[in-house]
């Protein structure tokens, strides 16, 4: 399916998202968000991808927020239409059930920083630059920002980053926890595609199980989070993906995967 605003690739097991509107640094309009929510849940679906990356073409920007200059014209009506589509993408970003690792080249701000937090993690271009500016537009960040941002680098420093809109270089999203790696920017999908090729030899049906597990288990009191991860456990005992995992270490062979 052709995309107006996205660039899909598949790569063995691995689905690619590339936001592709480079000449607006790719900002979030309502197509965007449509087809966005439409990709992935189509990557869900597709049996044959493990897990997924997001991206975006050109250099300059991964996303640079919502496109503003789309809104200067809306009804009051219309912008809470959008809002809700908006509300809803992002969701989709944070409850995708497999493996999904930003890959952040340029200015990830406002919008674009949180898609970038609504991944399982972060690796960044040494040019990337992280921010949520929404307090100096007399909004607060709406696509899970301030809830995300929190629980991964901790309140204090979450509230001086949103209530300043402070921008952060790569480097400094490093030292805080927010990304996992900092690259050169011309390396910055060789090593995506280096870490996403060590997640998808593994079973798709037990990585949406940690996944879950993680997610889940994280916000709930401990006994109730270890009973989580013992179903989520048990889902993977009955597998035909379990039953190869125990040949192919027996047989001293890398396991064919198949999700089932």
């Amino acid at each position: 399916m052709h995309y107006e605003t996205l660039l899909i690739e598949k790569q063995e097991h691995i689905g690619v998202i590339k936001f592709n509107r480079p000449a607006v640094m790719n900002a979030l309009n309502t197509k965007m968000a449509q087809e966005l929510l439409h990709v992935l849940g189509d990557f869900e679906q597709d049996e044959d991808i493990f897990a997924a990356v997001l991206t975006a073409t050109g250099e300059k920007a991964f996303c640079a927020g919502a496109d503003l200059k789309e809104r200067q014209h809306m009804s009051k009506e219309a912008m809470a239409r959008q809002r809700a589509l908006f509300v809803k993408t992002f969701t989709a970003v944070i409850d995708f059930c497999k493996p999904l690792v930003a890959a952040v080249n340029g200015f990830a701000l406002g919008g674009g920083t949180e898609f970038a937090l609504g991944c399982d993690f972060i690796i960044a271009a040494e040019n990337a630059s992280f921010g949520l500016p929404e307090v100096g537009l007399a909004i607060i960040p709406g696509g899970g920002g301030t809830q995300l941002l929190p629980r991964i680098i901790g309140r204090a420093k979450a509230k001086e980053l949103i209530f300043t809109g402070r921008r952060i270089t790569a480097q400094q999203a490093l030292e805080m926890g927010l990304v996992n790696y900092v690259v050169p920017a011309e390396k910055l999908m060789e090593k995506t595609m280096q870490i996403m090729q060590e997640i998808t030899r593994n079973s798709p049906i037990a990585l949406r199980q940690a996944k879950l597990a993680i997610n889940l288990g994280s916000d709930i009191e401990l006994h109730s989070a270890l009973s989580l991860e013992a179903e989520c456990y048990n889902v993977c005992l009955k597998t035909e993906d379990r039953d190869e995992g125990l040949r192919a270490f027996n047989e001293k062979r890398r396991p064919v995967y198949k999700g089932r």
